[in-house]
């Protein structure tokens, strides 16, 4: 890891603009720097998201990039961009989507809302541990 956070450092010290690889590694960087969740830069991820998605647009980094906004700046940030990647058909199967979404719509106290897109997500996952903590998820939502 410190090989991995100095060669970033190298790149940054250039001076450039960063290209996708070093933005994944910027984001990555701002994950280990930090010794606690609560210690993370999530105003940082959310800027280096932002710049990924100029430079190599895609649903699964709109995704991310819904994840860092609602963490920098609250749940109903992050709800407004993955609520317009519901109709991307990409997106139509994947179990993260609706996972995102129920995480966001808890923290919102939406718990109904939170507790369908979970068992959605968990319909959607082929993995059974992910399944059982996702319909734990919904089952904690109540109902």
């Amino acid at each position: 890891m410190r090989r991995g956070l100095a060669a970033l450092e190298h790149t940054e010290a250039l001076g450039g603009g960063l290209g996708p690889y070093a933005l994944q590694a910027a984001i990555a960087a701002c994950h280990a720097r930090a010794h606690t969740a609560a210690e993370t830069d999530w105003q940082r991820i959310a800027a280096l998201y932002d710049a990924l998605a100029q430079l190599m647009p895609s649903p699964v980094v709109e995704l991310n990039r819904a994840v860092a906004l609602s963490m920098a700046f609250g749940p109903a940030a992050g709800l407004e961009v993955v609520d317009t990647l519901a109709a991307e058909p990409s997106l139509k199967a994947y179990h993260l989507l609706p996972s995102v979404r129920g995480d966001l719509l808890k923290k919102l106290g939406r718990l109904d809302e939170a507790r369908a897109e979970f068992k959605r997500a968990a319909a959607m996952t082929q993995n059974t541990r992910e399944r059982n903590l996702l319909l734990d998820r919904a089952r904690a939502c109540g109902g």
